[in-house]
């Protein structure tokens, strides 16, 4: 048998590494890629009266991430706004807030919260009224708690409001989100959300209460 040249082992040895590298490569190709892990994210819920309003003033706030309008604190699984808002379900109207934790506070959060609603207010908030409609803040973990107590002990003490905090810090319990159209209410009904809010007094109310330490929040 005639032994090859050495420009033919030179050619062979060539493509043999071509091909080795295009397998290779496609085999990479077919390997799942890592995603980045995922941004710590975390979760806070308020009650704030209608949560149209609570929704959109949150959406404001730099480092949210998401907001979301539903019903919590009550006993009854699954609950219909028809239920929370003419029955005696125990539920409030409530948000649950997703932010970074790196950019926005927790404490920031709470603080925000008590200056865009009237904490005073143990019927509802302005033109609603209704248990459904008074404000509350749910915490998950002792820290949340104590955020929020101090927050209270604070506005108590700078006696900013004439009247005392009715706000309870609750436990927090399961969130059912709200119907499909309540949420974004403000972004898909921009006429009708902006006649509602500025009929029921919330900004001025709001105003009256806080004065300008509400519009620096």
């Amino acid at each position: 048998m005639r032994l090859p040249s050495a420009p033919t082992l030179t050619v062979a040895a060539g493509l043999a590494a071509m091909a080795l590298a295009f397998f290779s490569n496609a085999g990479a190709e077919n390997q799942p890629v890592s995603e980045p892990s995922a941004k710590r994210l975390s979760t806070a819920i308020f009650a704030g009266g209608c949560f149209w309003c609570v929704e959109a003033d949150f959406d404001k706030v730099e480092g949210v991430f998401d907001t979301v309008s539903g019903y919590t604190g009550g006993e009854l699984a699954n609950p219909t706004y028809e239920q929370v808002s003419k029955e005696n379900t125990g539920h409030y109207e409530a948000v649950k807030v997703t932010y970074d934790p790196d950019v926005v506070s927790y404490e920031t959060l709470v603080d925000f919260f008590f200056r865009h609603v009237d904490p005073t207010d143990p019927y509802g908030q302005f033109c609603d009224k209704g248990d459904s409609y008074r404000t509350a803040v749910f915490v998950a973990t002792a820290d949340e708690r104590a955020i929020a107590e101090a927050e209270i002990a604070e506005i108590e003490e700078s006696e900013i409001l004439k009247d005392p905090v009715v706000t309870p810090v609750l436990q927090a319990s399961t969130f059912w989100p709200a119907e499909g159209y309540h949420q974004n209410y403000y972004k898909k009904n921009p006429l009708k959300y902006r006649y509602y809010r500025a009929s029921c007094g919330r900004d001025g109310r709001v105003k009256d209460l806080w004065g300008n330490s509400a519009s620096d929040h």
